[in-house]
């Protein structure tokens, strides 16, 4: 024991090389420590040197700082050097493979161990054992900061000066042990206190309480009860103990090995070192939130504080969030100035000292599937606490979370369907997460470019903040990867309820990733592999979750949709389905060419065609990410370019040039990414088209009356499955016929343009049809319903 604790304390000396008046802060939670470091000073002392040695325990944010040694010590007009200490104690090999263990809360985990295990410690492992030194500071210069920062001189409010020394001691400290301990334990310290001296807050908080005629006091207790409600509490032990509940969530379902770019990861590393910064995730499930954590937690990063809403500060949940940097926030706080200040300036600290915000991007949890136009909320309040903070560069960093299957996919259907959701509790925790523990594949995480602000707009500029969550939104669905299961879902849903031979499957598939390599579009990293491989196994795991059946008693095995799982196949297919967009755009309205019939010589087909294509983007404006018109129409003659480039005077000869056209773009995709979407529509413009003159209908009405249409609609097989009778589509579709005046009676011509609405649709289910057969005649052999559909 002796030789060890002698090969400790010989470590560097902690005396600094400066003439002046010394004060070691030595930063302890116990007798041992103060020892260790007491000795650590003395066995170096220089001759004739002295210094004053105060003890303070900087561990706990959640107490108050007892600072009166120090006070003490400080002399008014003298610079002294505040040379910060402390103990750090780094885990054994085994407990940073075993992680944290029950045990660790009696012993205190190895990084903060208690009595028993600091004197084992000592005696069998002083290699574990570091005595480090923070950077020293001058009390001159930390008193130019104080004052800079809280508008107080040192000299005037000697108590706060002394605390923010000791906060300033713990920030050195905490650096200095990164470097043993690891990047991805760098937390924030003592954000209470630091924002209660925060000069912005002080005035706005005066102004709260004149507005409402209370006493500063009152309003400061109520801004201590938010700081208590919201600010994260992280430490090394709890966030290793959420990184190991988030390995044992995903670990239930999921191969332990995320799919990412190493280079795209380092790319982030740089823009979070360097840049205030925030990563967006889309959200497909409650698991995303476990994703993003465990990735940058494995690589070193440091651990991003997340926000989540309050409903998911649970037990369990909430207590263990909290601990990891979660941040819970009221969905509704508009009416609370206190709250908003408290939040908006915790986000401010937050973004100024370089600690990265993430959140999943709200209203993007689509039930669909496909990425939803997102809400601004957290967006908005992250905006308006870096523009009060006065935050440069900002960078918003879009990351897409895919999953070859979700277990939320079934939920999702049952809601759309009609059934209500179940709301969040510990009950429902546990039963989510027992629900995992069923093989589902991969889990992929990319990130696309950053959507960097030099300046953050003003909190009250609406149109800024809508421009940049739509630029987040259009780069994360360009970065979202397509997927196996996506694309054998949509070849199955193309030829619905119709089953395929494994061969015809296989070739619808490898003619959309051949069309999807050309277009240079995101791929899995399972598409480098033998695709026939990786096709068999995903199509065993997507028979296992019951969405593909497989018959086997005939001549040749064939393949479908289950019929009860059409909804959450369609919902794999929409995680993709905006790839494809254009390129069905672009056949429906060739079809729509073919359809004329002979054109008058003077007519320019080029421009009927456009105005087809321009019908489709704006009908369906509320299902998709489109860019500014003019890029739009640039990328549909782009695709146009890559069929023939000679395609402009292809659509000069009219009819024949259409068909042509037609009959060069393998594959065909309309019938398989629009068909729910023009049936839905559908349905919504015949119940508006059949309302009596004086029947007035708001949206949930509309919806409700949409769906119980709907079920008819699919029992008289007048739409193709259940996935075309969905709570949101109907929603969409509200949207969209309101903005062409179609729900009310303001339009003189309302009931004409109703009627003309429906029939329009009708054309559209016709046009859809003609690809469906097209793409079945081109692959097997036709079936009586299949030439029938020849001839239309």
């Amino acid at each position: 024991m002796a030789t060890a604790y002698s090969d400790i304390i010989d470590q560097s000396s902690p005396w600094p090389d400066d003439s002046r008046t010394i004060i070691f802060l030595l930063d302890t939670t116990s007798g041992i420590e103060r020892q260790l470091l007491t000795d650590w000073i003395n066995t170096h002392k220089p001759p004739g040197a002295e210094a004053q040695i105060i003890q303070l325990s900087l561990g706990d944010d959640r107490k108050p700082l007892e600072v009166t040694p120090l006070l003490n010590a400080l002399s008014e007009g003298v610079d002294i050097l505040v040379a910060p200490l402390r103990v750090a104690w780094t885990p054994s090999a085994g407990a940073i493979a075993a992680g944290p263990r029950l045990r660790d809360l009696i012993q205190g985990p190895e990084r903060r161990p208690g009595f028993l295990r600091t004197r084992y410690t000592l005696s069998r492992h002083p290699e574990r054992v570091h005595l480090i030194k923070g950077s020293p500071d001058g009390t001159d210069t930390m008193a130019g900061r104080f004052a800079g920062k809280y508008a107080i001189e040192a000299s005037a409010n000697r108590e706060a000066f002394a605390i923010f020394i000791a906060r300033q001691a713990a920030i050195v400290l905490d650096a200095t042990e990164r470097k043993l301990q690891g990047g991805r334990y760098k937390v924030p310290r003592y954000i209470a206190q630091s924002l209660r001296s925060n000069q912005i807050l002080k005035d706005q908080l005066s102004t709260i309480a004149a507005e409402r005629g209370e006493p500063i006091g009152e309003v400061k207790e109520e801004l201590n009860e938010y700081f208590k409600e919201m600010i994260s509490i992280p430490t090394s032990f709890w966030l290793d103990v959420w990184i190991k509940f988030c390995n044992f969530c995903l670990g239930l379902g999921y191969e332990r090995a995320l799919n990412y770019n190493p280079e795209d990861l380092e790319r982030v590393r740089t823009i979070v070192r360097d840049h205030p910064s925030a990563l967006l995730w889309t959200h497909k499930t409650y698991i995303d939130g476990f994703v993003v954590p465990k990735l940058l937690f494995d690589n070193n990063f440091p651990i991003p504080h997340f926000f989540a809403g309050a409903n998911l500060n649970i037990p369990l949940l909430g207590f263990l969030g909290r601990r990891a940097g979660g941040i819970f926030i009221k969905r509704s706080f508009a009416d609370n100035p206190v709250y908003k200040a408290a939040l908006r300036q915790y986000i401010g600290y937050l973004m100024e000292k370089r600690f990265p915000l993430t959140w999943s991007f709200e209203g993007t949890r689509s039930r669909l599937g496909k990425l939803m136009p997102p809400k601004y909320g957290v967006l908005k309040y992250v905006i308006e606490g870096c523009h009060s903070a006065g935050s440069k560069d900002v960078h918003i960093i879009p990351v897409t979370v895919s999953y070859d299957l979700i277990r939320d996919a079934e939920e999702y259907a049952r809601e759309q369907a009609g059934v209500p959701k179940a709301p969040e509790s510990l009950g429902w925790l546990v039963g989510y997460i027992r629900s995992l523990a069923r093989p589902m594949g991969k889990i992929y995480v990319d990130f696309g470019e950053p959507v960097v602000l030099p300046e953050p707009p003003s909190p009250d500029d609406r149109l800024a903040l809508s421009k940049i969550a739509f630029q987040v939104a259009v780069e994360a669905n360009r970065v979202t990867p397509i997927t196996y299961p996506a694309v054998i879902s949509m070849a199955l849903l193309g030829v619905y309820p119709r089953a395929q031979t494994e061969t015809e499957v296989a070739e619808t598939v490898t003619d959309i990733v051949t069309w999807a390599r050309s277009s240079a579009l995101r791929m899995s990293p399972d598409f480098d592999r033998q695709q026939q491989e990786g096709m068999g196994k995903l199509l065993d795991l997507m028979i296992g979750e019951g969405i593909i059946t497989r018959f086997t008693g005939g001549p040749t095995t064939v393949y479908g949709i289950e019929p009860a799982n059409v909804g959450v196949a369609s919902y794999y297919r929409n995680t993709i389905v905006h790839f494809f967009i254009n390129k069905a755009i672009i056949e429906l309205a060739l079809i729509a060419i073919a359809e004329y019939g002979e054109f008058e010589p003077d007519q320019q087909v080029e421009a009927l065609f456009w105005a087809e294509v321009l019908e489709l983007r704006d009908l369906y404006k509320f299902e998709f990410f489109y860019p500014p018109t003019e890029v739009f129409q640039a990328e549909i003659a782009a695709e146009l370019d890559r069929i023939d480039g000679n395609w402009r005077q292809e659509l000069a000869s009219g009819v024949k040039g259409a068909r042509r056209l037609l009959a060069m773009m393998t594959p065909h995709v309309a019938h398989m990414t629009l068909q729910m979407y023009v049936e839905s529509y559908s349905i919504a413009a015949d119940l508006l088209a059949n309302l009596e003159a004086s029947e007035t209908i708001d949206e949930s009405d509309f919806v409700d009356r949409c769906m119980n249409y709907g079920k008819q609609a699919l029992l008289q097989r007048r739409v193709s499955s259940e996935a075309s009778n969905l709570k949101l589509l109907f929603k969409n579709a509200w949207d969209t016929l309101a903005s062409r005046k179609l729900t009310d009676h303001s339009r003189p011509d309302w009931a004409e343009a109703r009627l003309q609405q429906a029939e329009a649709l009708d054309r559209l289910i016709y046009r859809v049809e003609i690809s469906r057969a097209s793409a079945i005649a081109s692959r097997g052999r036709p079936t009586i319903r299949d030439g029938a559909r020849s001839g239309l």
